[in-house]
């Protein structure tokens, strides 16, 4: 039984061989059959160099090069698309999530049947209190919007089993958000609470911008709320428009038409128009995916394929920082690829 384990990476240089070298030390303890599956996302750094030097001692690693950055939810799709195993294990080289938790997610796999395991945090060590409370209620507002649950204060580490695998490389659209992809395949799936650590080296690449464009796309993706809501704020304004013209004509023939200054009127103008402009951009955010959709594009382009071989690693076979003399068996691979 084969394990792949998809690790997508932009700009990680400097910590990636650590992050490998900690992932060493959990493969060698599986009882499974492993292969690592790294996704260089167009990085700008040396991570590609640093990932061909691990390549060179460890021959069960795989490395997948973008032809350019197409984000993090593009290069967990190619991961996916480029695994073998039975299971696939998504995990992030950044160390936040501890390699040392895939052999439970692997043992909680094997004894619930579960298709997929997802792990999830208790505490987010690290972020200030801001991103801690916007994601808090950032998965509350999704799941109280979209028509299913999507797990909270959980992100893309997990285990799929192969057909929860062949599920997701079935949806094909453009604008990914994973998390919600997972969910929404279904089957038996089940959770695993662990402390989620600091980023090891360098800066998060998520910024608060990034986060807000990543949280547009879940709730766009799985819900049309937005649309709903857009429509009640124009019945609500609408009404409102009515009522005041009703008061406004009681008004008149009661009293008289005394000369009435611009405040209120620059007021009641500048408010519909900002319902109006923001009405239009909620259309325009779905009216642009069905434009991007409607294009068809290949959701990713490969620069090159560098094929691991899986293999059951041994302690004896060598130590953390030796990977040269470890055993490999050949494993199928899509015919898109390239053996070097």
């Amino acid at each position: 039984m084969t394990v792949s384990i998809i690790v997508p990476a932009f700009n990680e240089a400097d910590g990636i061989a650590e992050f490998n070298r900690r992932l060493w030390e959990v493969r060698v303890r599986l009882s499974e059959t492993s292969e690592v599956v790294y996704v260089n996302d167009g990085s700008r750094d040396d991570t590609m160099a640093v990932l061909r030097a691990l390549r060179e001692r460890d021959p069960t690693i795989t490395i997948v090069n973008l032809s350019r950055n197409f984000g993090k939810e593009i290069a967990l799709t190619a991961g996916l698309d480029h695994s073998c195993g039975d299971a696939a294990i998504v995990i992030d080289a950044d160390l936040q999530d501890p390699p040392e938790l895939i052999p439970v997610l692997i043992e909680r796999w094997r004894e619930d049947g579960a298709d997929v395991v997802f792990a999830q945090r208790r505490s987010r060590a690290g972020e200030g209190w801001v991103k801690k409370t916007t994601a808090y209620g950032f998965y509350r507002v999704l799941n109280a919007v979209s028509g299913y649950r999507i797990p909270v204060d959980t992100g893309d580490f997990r285990l799929l089993s192969r057909r929860a695998v062949e599920a997701v490389k079935q949806l094909r659209e453009q604008h990914r958000f994973m998390k919600g992809l997972f969910a929404w395949i279904g089957f038996r799936q089940v959770a695993v609470p662990y402390e989620r650590a600091p980023r090891l080296i360098g800066n998060t690449k998520w910024n608060y911008s990034k986060l807000l464009n990543l949280s547009v796309e879940g709730i766009t993706s799985f819900s049309i709320a937005p649309l709903r809501v857009a429509t009640y704020i124009g019945l609500i304004t609408a009404t409102m428009a009515v009522m005041y013209g009703l008061y406004m004509m009681g008004r008149t023939i009661l009293f008289g038409n005394p000369v009435a200054g611009y405040p209120s009127l620059l007021v009641i103008i500048l408010f519909l128009g900002g319902v109006q402009l923001l009405s239009l951009g909620v259309i325009g955010e779905y009216v642009g995916r069905i434009f991007n959709e409607t294009k068809q594009r290949p959701l990713y382009l490969v620069d090159s394929v560098l094929l691991g071989k899986a293999s059951t690693l041994s302690r004896s076979l060598g130590s953390a920082t030796d990977y040269a003399e470890v055993p490999s068996a050949t494993v199928h691979r899509p015919t898109a690829a390239v053996q070097e």
